[in-house]
């Protein structure tokens, strides 16, 4: 049986940046093939120089990208992304404006070949507090940041210090299991939104950082209590945006650890998988106490006979 393709849900209220995201992931893709699903196509519009062909629903984009429209059959078209070939590495499904992530990832449960990866939610930082209190956008705006598993806050140059403060604050206090990222013009760290950059970091070149995030990789020598190690490594006091990678239970058993924001899940792997877990967070909070984690619950093999 495949792989199930990863998906990222992409929220946001109208303006948040979320078409300049996607783009940007677009720009630098790196080598993987990801699949970008949007409702019609002139919401998303792609760099000509990007474009490689054109049919009725899909885009063809340098490097082995596509994009696809869904109208309002979103389910026909992840259908089709499941049987491209090659299969996309990374499925990002642009929501529009007004939709809540969450009933989106209720559609992807009930389909075969997908795992959902996470919810982004772009945030303005100039007006995603007006917004919240406006009486018609609300109850909206309020609902995808209580979905978020990240929340990008956008536009950060168009506030003050103060300000940004105290909407990172006010975030916080909406979904207090949230993690928070800085950027402006859309532009992120592309391991803040796909686990499959996270797959191929120990290869990552520095340029590849931001100022405020560091990827380390944990090596792990011995088996762990996975569910317990994954619950830990979820937990805000560690500041881990996202982490993912192999251990082996204390049964044995190789493990997939994956963690997004305050999410965590374990699955089965496979044997042949080396021990490491690759960990995105921000820089000064995921240094100082995440190897003593670990050592602090691993437990050494014993020799039989």
């Amino acid at each position: 049986m495949s792989t199930p393709i990863p998906v990222t849900v992409i929220g946001g209220y109208l303006g948040s940046g979320k078409t300049t995201m996607v783009n940007h992931l677009l720009r630098n893709a790196n080598g993987l093939r990801l699949a970008v699903l949007v409702n019609e196509f002139g919401e998303l519009p792609i760099d000509e120089g990007l474009i490689e062909a054109q049919d009725d629903d899909i885009i063809s984009i340098a490097g082995g990208c596509v994009c696809c429209s869904f109208g309002s059959d979103l389910t026909g078209a992840l259908m089709d992304m499941a049987v491209l070939h090659p299969r996309p590495d990374h499925l990002l499904i642009e929501s529009s404006g007004v939709a809540i992530p969450s009933a989106i990832v209720g559609s992807l449960s009930l389909l075969d070949g997908f795992r959902t990866d996470g919810i982004v939610i772009l945030a303005d930082a100039e007006t995603i507090q007006a917004s919240a209190n406006h009486k018609y956008m609300s109850d909206t705006v309020l609902r995808q940041i209580a979905d978020a598993n990240i929340v990008v806050l956008n536009k950060t140059d168009l506030v003050n210090e103060e300000r940004l403060g105290a909407t990172f604050e006010w975030l916080a206090n909406q979904n207090p299991d949230v993690r928070i990222v800085k950027a402006y013009y859309g532009k992120v760290m592309p391991d803040v939104v796909l686990d499959s950059f996270l797959g191929k970091a120990s290869g990552v070149g520095p340029s590849h950082h931001t100022a405020d995030i560091d990827v380390m990789t944990l090596d792990i020598e011995g088996r762990v209590d996975v569910e317990n190690l994954a619950r830990a490594l979820a937990d805000s006091e560690n500041g881990l945006i996202r982490a993912k990678g192999f251990v082996t239970s204390l049964c044995g058993q190789k493990m997939l650890i994956q963690v997004v924001g305050s999410r965590w899940e374990t699955s089965n792997a496979s044997d042949s998988m080396k021990d490491g877990i690759v960990c995105l967070g921000f820089k000064g909070e995921v240094l100082q106490g995440l190897k003593m984690l670990v050592n602090s619950m691993t437990v050494e093999t014993v020799p039989q006979g």
